[in-house]
């Protein structure tokens, strides 16, 4: 990573308000130094280019419901966790747009930009994710595909690069649902990836040839003992720590599923991929037969 291409990153510095309290309404959507509010049920984190001290302290006073807790001033690289830069999984190359790469225009890469949402790519659930949805698409072919709780869109993405011709990116996060759709149009995939702003339960009645799920587990465990999710031909679920993935495996133990393969980072994070029970047997009956599946 260079200084000239560090430079040419969205953010600079991030000067971040921690607020205890929902924000009403979108009170500086015209700031043009406002980046967004990350809303964490009833936490605030509102997210600026410089400070706003000033700004905040009114929108405090106007909504007396909020309360300021904190304020925090790091680079963007600092909040990212390093600087973001091109990277690959598999056969998938991912490029930030504010990179001049070689590679952008290969057929495989997918331009990310994570603003100051989760889902750079780098976390170890994430990459097992792309590993787990290449070997869903490698084994049979993937027309549609659930990416619940999407955070940047990058594993709705990688779907629709991999050949999905019909992908639904969900994420309760306005700010996370913001940023998937931006990145959505910089890869030209309007076509092929809707993205919507809701409760990922809301959407276990569809069924699809490939569930995705990196999510925190409240919701997890409540998606895999949704009706819906036997409607899933296959699954990957992630963003497991050892305790919760035990109880997630328990889960799936009891239901008409089999898993294909588990992931296991440090003994810290884990990730499952599966399928339907009936959709096993079916492979298995064609193959008995001598016809491919």
């Amino acid at each position: 990573m260079t200084i000239s291409s560090m430079l040419l990153a969205p953010y600079q510095d991030l000067y971040i308000y921690y607020i205890r309290g929902q924000v009403h309404g979108n009170p500086f959507s015209i700031h043009e130094n406002y980046i967004g509010n990350w809303q964490e049920a009833e936490d605030s984190f509102l997210f600026f280019k410089v400070s706003a001290d000033e700004e905040v302290r009114l929108l405090v006073q106007r909504q007396p419901h909020l309360v300021l807790e904190d304020r925090f001033q790091m680079t963007y690289e600092e909040w990212q966790g390093h600087a973001i830069g091109p990277f690959q999984v598999g056969r998938l190359t991912f490029i930030p747009p504010w990179l001049d790469s070689p590679v952008s225009n290969h057929a495989r890469a997918i331009v990310l930009d994570p603003g100051v949402v989760f889902g750079n790519g780098r976390h170890p659930t994430t990459s097992d994710c792309l590993v787990a949805i290449q070997m869903a698409f490698d084994a049979q072919p993937i027309h549609t595909v659930l990416d619940l709780g999407t955070g940047t869109g990058l594993l709705a993405l990688a779907a629709a690069r991999l050949g999905a011709g019909a992908v639904i990116a969900v994420d309760l996060n306005r700010l996370a649902a913001e940023t998937a759709q931006r990145n959505v149009i910089a890869n030209k995939m309007e076509a092929s990836v809707l993205v919507a702003q809701g409760n990922a339960m809301d959407f276990m009645d569809i069924s699809s040839d490939l569930m995705v799920s990196n999510i925190h587990y409240a919701v997890m465990r409540e998606l895999v003992a949704a009706r819906g999710f036997g409607h899933q031909k296959r699954f990957v679920l992630s963003g497991l720590l050892r305790s919760q993935a035990r109880e997630i495996e328990h889960q799936l133990r009891g239901q008409p599923v089999e898993i294909i393969e588990k992931w296991e980072r440090d003994g810290t994070w884990y990730t499952y991929y599966g399928r339907a029970v009936a959709e096993s047997v079916f492979n298995r009956r064609t193959n008995n037969e001598g016809q491919p599946c």
